[in-house]
């Protein structure tokens, strides 16, 4: 074979590689635009192994007597249940309406006596809604004097006090700041769109001036229970940790379509004192959880960013959530197919470690640790000698080899989890947290500060210490 040949062979060999690559890219972003969110095994109809090859075609007797089959449309319905609509009324007032006829038609239209009334039946029940109204608030206070002292040349007078107002020199009121709050965070309304709102109610205010009580209601008022809920979270041993992009406006030195991150610091799901921590950073860098928990002990539970790397004096905990995500990714658009043999296995092992966890939630700390040891430890074990025999000969940069290298070289991470049984297997509780956030950044799409971004992130805080304190 000339070298011609060989060069050509080599240059079609390299191609083929980069069209499988592009083919299983264009797969990939198809599958995360149409398909499916979820990444349980059945929901990817991964039941077995047996599955991936069409275990139905391939276990098939064309002899066999075929059964008379009915399809049925699949569907999901809550069982209704006796009194389940007064249930649902319960904790709302009630007030009867009772119809009755008119004189002039109390009367038989038969003998032209005047009827009695004889009872009353009961027809239905409904729920009328009541928009919303304004009232002015008009302030006055009281000035008294003293008769006595003004007679021996020495007045004195007095005024009675007066509630301090949530914004000087404003319209606002308590209940007008917390309905902006509740709108703006909780339900994810921009102010733009609240503006149209109030106008409708009667009064034109400006985004400006809601955006400006939210700022002045957070640096008088609220900050100062924030930085407490920060000191309190710093005291708790295990800690959640998540950050999600922003995008933020006049950050000195920086272009607008920069992207800031608002991070998310959370106490455990069994902590004595539940806390969601919001924190918004101009970056990414690890420098910002660094700073944040400078002096700190105890266990984290991150996913695999490096920047993490940079906190130290603590034991890390990676997600298995992120772990398995990276082989639900690597999967092809064909799941039956022996490409999809390694990755799908990579997810029953790992669902076998998740079905197990599930079983251990209502255990004690210390008999979840012993369980742990005894019944996950030896998959894992396994996980990670399949993983290391399996990723030899991976085509590189393939999503599949990512996915191995993503496992092995973070497996001291994913083992921490192990030595204490307050620690979680996943960082799905820090996700789930931030979830609100990335919902209402679809709708108001930027922060036009970073003023505004500060007073957000305790915002959400302080929505999710009420969220807690009404579970």
């Amino acid at each position: 074979m000339s070298a011609t040949e060989q060069e050509y062979k080599d240059h079609i060999k390299e191609l083929k590689q980069q069209i499988r690559l592009l083919k299983e890219q264009v797969d990939f972003l198809t599958r995360k635009l149409y398909g499916t969110k979820s990444e349980k095994a059945s929901t990817l109809e991964i039941e077995g192994q047996m599955s991936l090859f069409n275990e139905i075609e391939a276990c098939a007797d064309s002899d066999a007597h075929e059964p008379d089959l009915v399809e049925v449309e699949k569907h999901l319905r809550k069982r209704k249940y006796a009194g389940q609509r007064e249930e649902l009324v319960k904790n709302l007032p009630h007030r009867k309406v009772l119809h009755t006829l008119d004189e002039r038609e109390q009367v038989c239209d038969n003998c032209g006596s005047t009827m009695v009334k004889v009872g009353e039946e009961f027809v239905r029940t409904e729920v009328q809604f009541i928009p919303a109204k304004l009232k002015v608030i008009d302030h006055y206070r009281e000035t008294y004097e003293c008769r006595s002292c003004r007679k021996n040349g020495t007045p004195y007078m007095e005024k009675a006090p007066v509630p301090y107002p949530p914004v000087l020199h404003s319209l606002a009121s308590a209940s007008t700041i917390a309905w902006l709050i509740h709108q703006k965070f909780e339900l994810g309304i921009p102010l733009y769109r609240q503006e149209k709102e109030w106008e409708a109610l009667g009064l034109c205010l400006s985004r400006a001036t809601l955006s400006n009580w939210l700022l002045v209601v957070y640096r008088d008022w609220l900050i100062h229970i924030v930085h407490r809920l920060k000191q309190e979270l710093l005291k708790q041993r295990y800690l959640h940790i998540d950050e999600t992009h922003v995008q933020v406006l006049k950050e000195p030195g920086r272009k607008n379509t920069s992207d800031s991150y608002m991070w998310v610091y959370c106490s455990i799901k069994d902590a004595v004192t539940p806390i969601r921590y919001f924190e918004y950073r101009p970056g990414r860098g690890g420098k910002y959880p660094e700073v944040f928990l400078k002096g700190y002990e105890g266990y984290i539970h991150t996913d695999a960013y490096s920047g993490y790397n940079a906190v130290s004096g603590v034991k890390r905990c990676l997600c298995y959530t992120h772990l398995r995500r990276a082989f639900v990714d690597a999967l092809p658009k064909d799941i039956h197919t022996p490409e999809a043999s390694k990755p799908a296995e990579a997810i029953l092992r790992l669902n076998q470690v998740f079905g197990i966890e599930s079983e251990l939630e209502a255990l004690f700390p210390d008999q979840k640790k012993k369980e742990r040891l005894i019944r996950e430890k030896p998959l894992l074990e396994a996980f990670w000698s399949w993983a290391e025999k399996s990723a030899i000969g991976e085509l590189p940069k393939s999503k599949l080899s990512k996915a191995f290298h993503y496992a092995l070289n973070n497996r001291e991470g994913f083992w921490n989890y192990l030595e204490d049984g307050n620690c979680s297997i996943s960082n799905s509780l820090a996700e789930n947290c931030i979830r609100p956030f990335v919902i209402g950044r679809k709708n108001w799409l930027f922060s036009g500060s970073p003023k505004g971004a500060e007073a957000s992130a305790g915002i959400y805080t302080l929505f999710y210490l009420t969220l807690t304190a009404k579970a």
